[in-house]
């Protein structure tokens, strides 16, 4: 049987967070968040932005994070700026365009968004009220590509923002990921200060299912509820998450799980630099995109899945590695010998 490292979400949640759930299983709660387990979590999480004027509520899944937080702070008339491979872009199915908003997709090199970017769409759309209003810059850490930002590069885009009347939201699917990265200096802390609203991943980090939207800016909190209500969000057994996120974050097991993935990305990330092999962006969370001739690729796909990211020319694609929570040291030791062994 192949391994796949198509994704960070084809494992089930860790051990303690199975066992959290089986244990509390017999205690009777609040539903609809209201639970002891979603406010003990929803105290942590305050408590590691350290801003406890910010909201935090548990949604199921990302597309559904990015759907509901993106269409209750935007008016009718009012857009997004994202960068071309932002999840809300490629990867969605046009979730945020059926609530009726534009997407502005900006070319990167790097998965990564600067004022520059922005201000380029916002100064082709200054014939109003013909043309949409910008207000929002969507923005993913990790990228899709696996790039991070650093520290003055989320406070210059939030300064911006602030100066142009802009909301930024962050894409947090992987943010675990952006955090324990080799290169980062961001802290949890710096997201509870240099952003509107963000949301923390933990499907693709330990959960079974779940993330944390967090909101910061107090004119976005109000009514938020109704929309996750009307939308389909609010779980009755909304401890279901609530525990997931206690557990996963009381002792910082997220952040080891999310550091765990990275390292095992970064021993393969090796194994191709020692044979000369390029890659697609430079990397230092648990997504690399090796670039590889056809041949290649089909001879690592005998016994390892994956996909191929991006066609480069005829003879060359870039493929796209992830690695997990849950990646295992031989798994990744059968992988480096068959990188060894490529012809």
């Amino acid at each position: 049987m192949k391994y796949s490292f198509k994704n960070d979400y084809a494992e089930g949640a860790h051990p303690k967070v199975l066992e959290a759930l089986l244990q509390s299983n017999k205690d009777q709660q609040s539903g609809y968040g209201l639970d002891d387990y979603s406010l003990a979590a929803k105290a942590i999480i305050k408590q590691k932005i350290n801003n406890p004027k910010s909201t935090v509520d548990f949604v199921s899944g990302g597309t559904q994070a990015n759907l509901i937080a993106i269409s209750s702070f935007l008016r009718p008339h009012e857009s997004v700026v994202a960068a071309a491979t932002g999840h809300i872009f490629t990867n969605e199915s046009g979730a945020i365009e059926s609530t009726g908003h534009k997407v502005h997709a900006v070319e990167t090199e790097n998965g990564k968004i600067r004022p520059e970017d922005i201000q380029t769409v916002i100064d082709g759309h200054q014939n109003k009220p013909h043309q949409v209003k910008q207000r929002l810059v969507y923005i993913s850490n990790s990228t899709e590509v696996g790039t991070i930002y650093l520290k003055d590069e989320l406070r210059n885009l939030y300064d911006y923002c602030q100066r142009n009347n802009l909301y930024l939201f962050i894409d947090g699917a992987r943010l675990g990921h952006a955090l324990t990265a080799e290169t980062n200096n961001l802290t949890l802390a710096d997201f509870g200060k240099y952003t509107d609203a963000f949301y923390l991943g933990g499907t693709k980090n330990g959960a079974l299912i779940g993330e944390a939207i967090v909101i910061n800016n107090e004119n976005l909190q109000e009514d938020f509820g109704f929309h996750l209500k009307q939308k389909g969000a609010l779980l009755a057994k909304g401890r279901l998450l609530g525990i997931q996120f206690q557990e996963l974050l009381k002792d910082d097991l997220y952040f080891d799980l999310a550091k765990h993935a990275n390292q095992q990305a970064m021993k393969i990330k090796k194994a191709f630099r020692e044979i000369s092999h390029d890659f697609l962006t430079e990397t230092f969370t648990n997504q690399i995109f090796p670039m590889l001739s056809h041949s290649q690729i089909e001879q690592l796909s005998q016994n390892f899945d994956f996909y191929v990211w991006k066609k480069l020319d005829q003879d060359q694609a870039a493929i796209r590695i992830i690695t997990s929570w849950a990646t295992e040291d031989y798994v990744v030791e059968q992988f480096i010998n068959e990188i060894k062994n490529l012809k």
